[in-house]
């Protein structure tokens, strides 16, 4: 079996990005290669992490201070992603909304992880927002991407237990916590055949 060609895309610190560098140099992933890294911030922690793992990494500029891609910049990563040829795209931290184009160039390959357990808490701030409304359990979820932000349909999820007196920086590091996990299982199983991709 021919190994499944992954792509991580993130905007931050790369956290997530490094579980899944860290499982894939350990042989833990199956039959998978993370062959590139792409970031829409300029010198963004993931990319120093993908640099560790030697793996491709780059700045790609994305439109300013919108959440989505203007049409220019969206071809960019669009043309440049396909260069890759993913079997697999995995949004670890990306602060963009795809649209219609994005979409459709890699229609039923890309995964989101998103920090609450959807459809609880979609968009920003989620773990805020769990931990503002004071609910016991929350967690992490991984999903497909479609045009609905946040309302793919949801492939694993990982629950988190709030305790009396977590703190919202204690109720965050969990979540990570539980997201390394998670999100590095979901790729082991989709590169395996236990979980199928989305049409399926």
């Amino acid at each position: 079996m021919s190994n499944m060609r992954v792509v991580i895309l993130g905007s931050g610190s790369g956290t997530n990005a490094e579980a899944i560098l860290s499982a894939a140099s350990a042989s833990q992933l199956g039959p998978t290669q993370v062959v590139a890294v792409y970031s829409d911030v300029k010198n963004a922690g993931i990319l120093e992490k993908a640099a560790r793992y030697e793996v491709k990494n780059s700045h790609l500029s994305a439109s300013s201070q919108q959440a989505t891609f203007n049409g220019e910049s969206e071809n960019l990563w669009i043309e440049t992603i396909k260069e890759d040829v993913p079997d697999l795209i995995v949004l670890a931290g990306f602060m963009r909304i795809l649209k219609g184009p994005f979409l459709k160039a890699f229609s039923g390959k890309i995964i989101n992880l998103h920090p609450s357990l959807l459809p609880s808490f979609p968009g920003l701030e989620a773990i805020r927002q769990a931990f503002s409304r004071g609910v016991k359990i929350t967690g992490c979820t991984i999903h497909w991407v479609n045009e609905v932000v946040d309302g793919g349909e949801i492939i694993a999820q990982a629950p988190v237990r709030v305790m009396p007196g977590d703190t919202y920086e204690l109720l965050e590091q969990k979540i990570h916590g539980a997201e390394h996990v998670v999100l590095p299982s979901v790729i082991r199983d989709l590169a395996i055949g236990v979980t199928p991709f989305l049409g399926e």
